[in-house]
């Protein structure tokens, strides 16, 4: 009897990357006048080190963060997107 193998599935392009990242849980805030995207990264998915533009220190792998966009760029969602920033969620409340 045959055995069935599964296949790995493909690597996500940009564009799927894109649609995943804009459909997972986020809500919009404003702050000074603009919009903005904000998702909230578990300490689980967190596997990267980023520097937070609110202190300026590292968010090291392991630490629960927020990923920040704006929401009414004018250049359009995969602009805004690509210029996401991860910031503390203290760093983001107080900014």
């Amino acid at each position: 009897m045959a055995r069935s193998r599964r296949r790995r599935p493909s690597r996500p392009d940009a564009e799927d990357s894109l649609e995943r990242l804009l459909a997972s849980w986020k809500r919009t805030e404003v702050r000074r006048g603009s919009e903005w995207t904000v998702q909230p990264v578990s300490a689980a998915q967190a596997l990267k080190e980023y520097v937070c533009p609110g202190c300026g220190r590292s968010v090291v792998p392991g630490t629960a963060h927020l990923v920040v966009w704006r929401a009414d760029g004018v250049l359009g969602d995969a602009a805004d997107l690509a210029s996401r920033r991860h910031w503390h969620t203290h760093c983001w409340r107080i900014a």
